[in-house]
């Protein structure tokens, strides 16, 4: 299976939107703060790197086979929530065929909240609601990339239903969740 597209999801508070390059400017605001780098390295994109790199992503993947799939997070306002219509953050998805049985597909997923909107539950929010809509695809692994210290990040991945396994890739623990059970 491949060609997964991205579409809106909705979750309790927030509107995870497909990435445009439109969202370079507000994203490099939320993803300034250096901290966000801790355990995944790096430095904050500018707002013309962030605009390449949207660019990129948004045109998808070169090769038919992966499906490279990004949101922005927009905070809702309205419908009971306090919320402000800012964009707090992202996650994303990179599907592609299972390495021993193509039949099947794997997402390897990642989230990043800026600094501002963190401790709120909206990085657990988005990942729940992106591990959703990657059942509703049909996508019959998640897996996530976690350092071993980040414990905000093993809480969402675990909440998101992801558990540790004794697998590592560069440096970080792979979790993992078979949507099929």
């Amino acid at each position: 299976m491949s060609g997964v597209r991205t579409a809106v999801i909705e979750t309790e508070r927030l509107t995870l939107l497909p990435l445009s390059v439109e969202h370079a400017e507000e994203m490099a605001g939320v993803l300034s703060d250096p901290a966000l780098h801790a355990y995944i390295g790096g430095r904050p994109a500018t707002v013309e790197q962030l605009r390449i790199r949207y660019r990129r992503l948004a045109a998808g993947s070169p090769d038919p086979a992966f499906s490279w799939c990004n949101w922005v997070l927009r905070e809702r306002a309205g419908r009971g929530t306090a919320g402000s219509g800012e964009l707090s953050g992202t996650v994303q998805a990179t599907v592609t065929p299972h390495r021993t049985r193509p039949e099947e597909t794997v997402a390897e997923v990642a989230w990043v909240v800026g600094t501002p909107w963190q401790g709120r539950g909206f990085a657990t929010e988005a990942a729940r609601g992106l591990v959703g809509w990657l059942a509703e695809q049909g996508i019959g692994t998640v897996i996530a990339h976690i350092h071993p210290h980040h414990e905000a990040s093993g809480a969402v991945a675990r909440a998101a239903g992801l558990r540790p396994t004794d697998e590592w890739h560069d440096g970080e623990v792979r979790w993992r969740r078979s949507l099929g059970e």
